[in-house]
């Protein structure tokens, strides 16, 4: 677990708020909204000289190896925020309005729930942090059941939702908001960047077998990969829920052996699926011919926190990620490189995501002169940038989805290190994952400053 006590490399921590710095210039001139239309009080409006980011993390729970990595990433951003260590995302992002002083002039305090990766602990951390401690934001969580819960919250309490890892459509589909918005891929991209590889390398003549982690993310990504995949020509045989965290999957994979599939999909996140991967293997299931074919996994989801779990059982095995720390891009490289300095290991997407995020909405703050809600949606609404990796992003007003390269990979069939673990097989361009926003539904309603 990350220390959130030590001064020398997190700021000073008081009554349970981390403080932190100063910052170095910016790289462009962005437009930048006039203040005046928000000017009325909103919720948690700091008096002080510091703003409070509200952390809310899976720090227990199948997802606790994400939460970490969030954390630290978030740490990471205010540490850069505040203007300390090397600046990372902040000297490439564009454009950039932020000036070096924190946020609009203060200077950046945060503190942390744990979501436990339970809708309801992660809805009363959330509000402890808006009610007691005057988050300002709330960012962070590894699922989407929990990221549509707390999104909820947040538009009820009028404070934005920055969401971490979720990937569930729902999130900005039928369970969108105008107070929230995600940075992360989705369920439906994962499914359009993967079907043609998977159409390359094993045909169209197959017979799908799946286990989906039975919560939103689960289901929404069953739906995504069976209709990607069925438009291929594949036969889907079961689609069996499992529970989330199960740990033994040994009778959900029994009778994959005898089912007549000659492919397994595992639509599980996290510690579930490093034990559902890493027991299909022990269950001889890819050393089996089925169907006069070479029985094969895939994992939608993947992630190098995963592929470092189930080690070399993912050797070979096709997925999809939202980032990956190889990437060649300038900001991807400053963010590995401060990372890395920090903590002596690559991030994760999870990290990825989740500093982007914090960066992205202290940017909109400034873009907007002003920390109310109603300010900042509108700052990102359609705000289109790029040096955050995956390269040219847009945050669509319609939904509040980024849309931007999304990475098919592959298990490294020869491995340089331990982190080296996942190969990029392809960068999928953006307009073969954008969809029309009325495809999922929902409505995002209004903005709410929470007066």
């Amino acid at each position: 677990m990350v220390d959130l006590v030590t001064p020398s490399r997190r700021g000073v921590l008081k009554g349970g708020v981390a403080l932190g710095a100063g910052l170095t210039a910016g790289l462009a001139a962005p437009t930048v909204f006039s203040s005046k239309a928000w000017a009325a009080d909103y919720l948690n409006q700091p008096t002080g000289d510091t703003v409070t980011f509200g952390f809310n993390v899976p720090q227990t729970g199948a997802y606790a190896d994400e939460g970490a990595d969030e954390l630290r990433a978030y740490q990471l951003a205010v540490k850069h925020l505040n203007g300390e260590g090397d600046g990372g995302m902040l000297n490439t992002m564009q454009p950039l309005a932020l000036k070096g002083n924190g946020v609009l002039g203060k200077k950046v305090a945060f503190v942390t729930g744990d979501t436990q990766t339970k809708s309801d602990a992660a809805r009363a951390s959330a509000k402890r942090m808006i009610e007691k401690d005057g988050a300002i934001m709330i960012t962070g969580g590894s699922s989407s059941g929990v990221a549509i819960a707390v999104q909820s919250l947040c538009q009820e309490a009028g404070i934005i939702f920055m969401s971490g890892l979720t990937h569930s459509n729902d999130t900005t589909g039928k369970d969108k908001r105008r107070n929230g918005f995600r940075h992360f891929f989705n369920a439906y991209m994962s499914g359009a960047a993967l079907a043609p590889v998977l159409k390359d390398s094993y045909g169209t003549d197959r017979r799908a077998y799946h286990l989906t982690a039975d919560y939103t993310w689960g289901w929404s990504q069953e739906e995504s990969i069976k209709n990607a995949t069925e438009a291929l020509g594949w036969e889907t045989v079961s689609a069996v829920r499992t529970p989330l965290g199960a740990g033994d999957f040994s009778q959900y994979i029994t009778p994959v052996l005898n089912s007549g599939a000659d492919v397994l999909i595992l639509n599980h996140y996290g510690k579930d699926m490093v034990n559902s991967l890493t027991q299909a293997v022990q269950f001889g299931l890819r050393d089996k011919q089925v169907n006069g074919k070479d029985f094969t996994v895939v994992v939608p989801l993947y992630s190098r926190l995963m592929a470092q779990g189930a080690g070399e059982n993912v050797k070979g095995i096709f997925g999809s990620t939202n980032w990956h720390w190889s990437l060649q891009d300038e900001g991807s490289k400053a963010f590995v490189k401060s990372f890395g300095e920090e903590y002596g290991f690559p991030p994760s997407q999870a990290a990825h995501t989740c500093y982007v995020q914090a960066i992205l909405y202290a940017d909109a703050c400034e873009r907007a002169g002003t920390f109310a809600p109603c300010g900042v949606v509108e700052a990102l609404e359609g705000f289109e940038f790029d040096g955050m990796g995956n390269g040219p992003t847009l945050y669509r007003a319609e939904d509040h989805q980024c849309f931007k390269k999304v990475l098919v990979v592959k298990g490294n069939e020869n491995p340089t290190s331990q982190f080296d673990l996942l190969e990029v097989v392809q960068e999928v361009p953006v307009e073969q994952v954008t969809y029309d926003p009325a495809l999922f539904g929902g409505d995002l309603g209004e903005c709410n400053n929470g007066v």
